[in-house]
C-alpha cells in the first residue's frame, strides 16, 4: 500500500513508562507504541486508537507519523493484543524511507473456482516478499480457476505485483488441489462395491 492522505497520523511523545500508566492510556482512547530501526533510539508515543485500529486491519500497514514536528515514515511490525479481549495493547513501529526496500510477509488469496468436485487446500497463508516500503502489496492473488485434482501451484508459480521479488523458498506449497476427502472415501467404498458386486456375479455365473 502506498503512503496515502489517510495513513497520516499524528503521535504524542511519552515519557512515562509501566503497565499502568499504558492502562490509562488506553482507557483514554491511546495505544502505547515504540519507533524504532535505522540506528535511531527507540521513540515511545501514544497513537490515536481509533483511528490507528481501523488502519492496522490491513497486513503491513505503513503509517505517516506526525512526532513532535517532524515527519516520520513507519512500518507497523507487531501488534500486541490481550489474549481475551483482544484489545490492542503495544505497537512496535519500523522506520522506513522511501524507495527503500524491505522484507514482509504479504497475505495469499485464492481466486476462481478449480475443476467441479475438487477443492483448493491453503497450505501457505502468506508468502515473503521483497518489496519498495511505499508499495507493499495488500495481498497476493493464486488463481485456481479449473484446476484439476492433484495440481500444485508453488512459490515459484506465483504472478507477483510489479517491484515484488519473492524471498520464500520458491518450491514452498502454496495451494493443493484435491477431492474433498469425503468425497474421495464415497468414491472408494462405491469402487470396492462394484468390484463385490462383480465378483459376485462372476461366481453366480460359474
Amino acid at each position: 500500500m502506498s503512503t496515502e492522505t489517510d495513513t497520516k497520523v499524528t503521535a504524542e511523545v511519552r515519557e512515562n513508562f509501566g503497565k499502568g500508566y499504558a492502562r490509562r492510556l488506553r482507557a483514554a482512547g491511546q495505544i502505547p507504541a515504540v519507533i524504532y530501526g535505522h540506528g535511531t533510539d527507540p521513540v515511545h508515543v501514544a497513537l490515536p486508537g481509533h483511528q490507528v485500529s481501523l488502519l492496522i486491519r490491513r497486513a503491513n500497514a505503513v503509517l505517516e507519523l506526525e512526532v513532535a514536528g517532524k515527519q516520520q515514515l513507519t512500518l507497523v511490525k507487531d501488534v500486541q493484543k490481550d489474549p481475551v479481549h483482544q484489545i490492542i495493547e503495544h505497537i512496535d513501529l519500523l522506520v522506513v524511507k522511501k524507495g527503500e526496500k524491505i522484507q514482509v510477509d504479504v497475505p495469499v488469496v485464492v481466486v476462481g473456482e478449480p475443476a467441479p468436485g475438487t477443492i483448493a487446500n491453503l497450505d501457505a497463508t502468506s508468502v515473503a516478499l521483497e518489496v519498495e516500503a511505499t508499495h507493499i502489496p495488500q495481498n497476493v492473488e493464486v488463481d485456481v480457476e479449473g484446476l484439476e485434482d492433484g495440481t500444485h501451484v508453488t512459490a515459484a508459480d506465483l504472478k507477483l505485483p510489479k517491484g515484488a521479488s519473492l524471498i520464500a523458498d520458491p518450491e514452498t506449497l502454496i495451494v493443493a488441489i484435491a477431492v474433498p476427502s469425503s468425497a474421495a472415501e464415497a468414491d472408494a467404498i462405491e469402487e470396492a462395491d462394484e468390484a463385490v458386486a462383480e465378483e459376485q456375479s462372476e461366481e453366480a455365473a460359474e
